[in-house]
């Protein structure tokens, strides 16, 4: 069929079609920073992209900073390693809501098995805390 004779577009698919266009993003502003106002900004951004921590400490410091991944590596990987070991033994999880269950009922009887079951089961957590805090090369605050 040739050009000149196709049909033309329904008013509809014209509509829909208008402003498709890939929107622009704006350019980026850069400014220059001496060294030590750099290594400041990198030390109060604590682990967050230096762009992130300056957008937030900008526009909305009244906020909690934005919960992001850190860039700081795991200082000792066979630490982690052993925490998440750990951790996949467990069933923590499953144990900790099924005794949250238990206590919100009241269902749960403490007795000095209970009890002891349960200081255990805190002493676990707070090592594996320990080993976290290592792993990762965290102070423990």
């Amino acid at each position: 069929m040739p050009l000149d004779d196709t049909p033309p577009l329904k008013p509809e698919f014209e509509k829909s079609a208008e402003g498709t266009q890939p929107k622009r993003r704006a350019p980026p502003y850069s400014f220059r920073l001496s060294q030590a106002d750099r290594e400041r900004l990198e030390r109060d951004a604590l682990g967050m992209s230096l762009a992130a921590y300056i957008r937030w400490r900008l526009f909305d410091p009244e906020n909690p900073p934005p919960r992001q991944r850190g860039k700081v590596p795991v200082k000792d990987q066979q630490a982690l390693s052993g925490l998440l070991a750990q951790l996949g033994k467990s069933h923590l999880s499953n144990n900790l809501n099924q005794l949250a269950r238990a206590a919100n009922s009241g269902s749960l009887p403490v007795s000095p098995d209970v009890e002891a079951a349960l200081r255990h089961a805190a002493a676990e957590i707070t090592a594996m805390r320990t080993l976290l805090i290592d792993a990762l090369g965290l102070r423990d605050e």
